[in-house]
């Protein structure tokens, strides 16, 4: 794949920031600001285009009495990436794809099983290199105008498919700081028996942020992931 073809997948991303409801537009407007730095401490920005490329959807939904969520996925424990971790709907570009918004959009067709037509895609974040995977992830932020039904697909690619209120991983309780064996340390979410960490967890800090969502939390020293996932698993 040559460079000229990456190029032009990421030049032809389109997002439609006009068709966010109010409810969205502060982060909308914040996110157009938005560098990689106010992204991740850990991922740095993608300055040359490489030949991994990803994207993913970071989809937001209000539901009537929960109100905003964000739709994520837990991985396989098999996968060879990122495995048993949460994440967004999402993976690697695939030949066709016209942009990073519709790699993203075809990845959650096929992981979750959603219905594209009630998606609206309106902001792009910062580009960022994950040294793990070694990919150049585009985050595409979109608004799930019309809610359809989702579940884990392929049981071989995720272990299931959620919708996670904002007002839960904004609760105080539910946040913490976390270390890895590598070194990797940043915030994260322990609930539901999960720990959302990683880029996924450094985005949803972000949005939080960026979004007005974010409540007064304690930043206690980062505690070792593996000790949280046992805490959480009940171990």
């Amino acid at each position: 794949m040559n460079e000229a073809v990456l190029a032009a997948w990421l030049a032809a991303a389109r997002v439609h920031p006009e068709t966010a409801p109010a409810w969205m537009t502060t982060l909308v407007d914040r996110v157009a600001r938005m560098g990689a730095g106010d992204l991740s401490r850990n991922d740095p920005p993608a300055a040359e285009v490489g030949p991994r490329q990803a994207a993913v959807l970071i989809l937001l939904g209000n539901d009537s009495a929960s109100g905003p969520d964000v739709l994520l996925q837990q991985r396989a424990a098999g996968l060879r990436d990122h495995p048993g971790q949460v994440s967004f709907p999402g993976g690697s570009r695939e030949e066709g794809d016209l942009s990073p918004v519709q790699t993203a959009l075809r990845e959650a067709v096929e992981e979750t099983g959603l219905d594209p037509h009630g998606v609206d895609p309106v902001a792009l974040l910062p580009r960022l290199y994950i040294p793990p995977s070694r990919f150049q992830v585009s985050g595409v932020v979109a608004y799930w105008r019309h809610p359809s039904a989702v579940a884990a697909v392929d049981h071989g690619e995720n272990a299931a498919v959620m919708r996670i209120p904002l007002s839960r991983l904004a609760d105080p309780g539910n946040r913490l700081t976390v270390r890895n064996t590598r070194g990797w340390e940043g915030p994260a979410f322990a609930l539901e028996g999960m720990v959302i960490w990683g880029y996924t967890g450094e985005v949803l800090d972000a949005l939080l942020r960026s979004g007005g969502w974010e409540l007064p939390w304690r930043r206690t020293p980062a505690v070792d992931l593996d000790r949280v996932w046992e805490t959480v698993r009940g171990g």
